[in-house]
């Protein structure tokens, strides 16, 4: 019998270019994709050969589904991913049970667990974010982050022999996140407003540093947690050098062949994080692998994939 690999939330930014890529890297293995579309695309997922699965990962029961299917490997990234989403019933509970009744499927079984964490665990608090830090969530999207890895320690006590690893995604730009429109990223949504011959608004005076990762990274941080890391744990996802919103605009200037001043506007907002950095030390010793895009080379990346110029769908 062939090997399975389960992906949940593969029609979704991270999702469809980590699907793609199972397919490519594991040929001989049966893919699975399970989604909803609430923050997916069927178009991100043009060009795959395995079978999909359209429901509410929140709502089934995933034995009665898939019946005594076991899997090599589940990734994990179903999840209401827009932080504007005020609803916390909705968040959570999304979020939440959906992680509850994949631990509930795997129990006691040889499948390696990888999910999606966010660096919105660790709020608002500026400078080098360390696994060692205290996790204070400023949104309930970051809240549900918490109860993911709170979930997924707890099942780890009862089962101690499985392999569960959680992802805290930092801020990942790349292809097929279109779909999200005003949820993109930052290089996209900057992209989009200089194409259309606008000057690109920020913050005053652009220099507010994030922890920019290529989602060709995030991927590799992701099938590394499957095929490389050999105990459970949770681990930052970045690429652990932190570059202002004016270098993002510098570089699609060169990309797209423009000259394009900053617009610079006052930040409405008491508590604004002027800074994030991943602390990479315990991923690069667990899960051996770095990041291999700059921002310079990840835009250009993302420039020459088309993506960065499509225009959401309307539908």
């Amino acid at each position: 019998m062939s090997k399975k690999i389960l992906v949940t939330g593969g029609a979704g930014f991270v999702g469809s270019n980590l699907a793609l890529t199972l397919q490519e890297r594991f040929p001989k293995h049966d893919l699975i994709v399970i989604d909803d579309f609430r923050s997916g695309h069927f178009r991100n997922l043009e060009g795959f050969k395995g079978d999909f699965i359209a429901h509410d990962l929140s709502k089934i029961c995933l034995s009665q589904l898939l019946g005594k299917t076991t899997f090599e490997a589940i990734f994990h990234l179903s999840s209401i991913t827009d932080t504007t989403e005020h609803d916390q019933f909705k968040q959570t509970y999304d979020n939440v049970e959906s992680l509850r009744n994949i631990l509930k499927f795997i129990a006691g079984k040889k499948t390696s667990l990888v999910y999606a964490s966010s660096a919105a665990t660790y709020g608002i608090a500026a400078g080098i974010n360390r696994l060692s830090d205290p996790r204070k969530p400023a949104n309930v999207y970051g809240f549900s982050k918490v109860q993911l890895e709170n979930l997924a320690a707890q099942f780890l006590r009862e089962y101690p022999r499985q392999k569960v690893v959680g992802l805290r995604y930092f801020n990942v730009y790349g292809p097929r996140e279109t779909h999200k429109k005003s949820a993109a990223s930052m290089t996209y949504q900057l992209a989009h407003q200089m194409l259309a011959g606008k000057r690109p608004r920020v913050f005053k005076h652009g220099e507010q540093k994030r922890d920019f990762i290529y989602v060709k990274d995030i991927v590799e941080f992701t099938i590394a947690g499957f095929t490389k890391a050999k105990k459970s744990g949770v681990f930052n996802a970045g690429s652990g050098k932190p570059r202002s919103f004016n270098d993002i605009i510098e570089t699609l200037n060169k990309v797209l062949k423009l000259k394009i001043t900053p617009d610079y506007f006052d930040n409405p907002y008491p508590f604004y994080q002027p800074h994030t950095e991943a602390d990479l030390s315990a991923t690069k010793k667990e899960l051996k692998t770095e990041p291999q895009y700059t921002l310079e080379k990840g835009i250009e990346d993302y420039f020459k994939s088309g993506w960065l110029t499509m225009t959401p769908p309307k539908v």
